[in-house]
């Protein structure tokens, strides 16, 4: 069965996408930690980070700091956190997360967003990449 993350790159689920290209796509968390908390994703469904092959597991280690440097200069912060933690959806994903303390990249205060804030922050994103 596809993880929630194949139905996204499939499109049966819509998503607000940051960045995408043949191998790799980007897109905002809906229960984020932090206004601009993104994920990055291989388009290929690999459940755990290290069992991809090396050329894709750097590709998308490199394609998650350019969508990093995007969301930096879009949302003011400290800094972009990065984890990968992989319990909650079985497909490799890599948390970016503007950082203004270390309680933000615990993943238990969220935030929440309106669909037009969401709509907003992906083009502005966008816009910086």
């Amino acid at each position: 069965m596809s993880s929630i993350f194949t139905k996204i790159v499939n499109g049966e689920i819509p998503c607000y996408r940051i960045a995408e290209d043949e191998n790799y796509l980007a897109f905002l968390d809906v229960n984020p930690n932090a206004t601009g908390h993104t994920l990055c994703i291989p388009k290929q469904e690999i459940n755990k980070i290290f069992d991809m092959e090396e050329d894709l597991y750097l590709g998308l280690m490199k394609f998650s700091r350019k969508v990093a440097k995007a969301v930096e200069k879009t949302v003011p912060c400290k800094r972009i956190g990065l984890a990968v933690v992989g319990l909650e959806v079985p497909h490799t994903h890599v948390h970016l997360i503007p950082l203004h303390d270390m309680d933000d990249m615990r993943f238990q205060r969220k935030v929440s967003l309106t669909k037009e804030e969401f709509e907003e922050l992906t083009k502005a994103i966008q816009s910086n990449l």
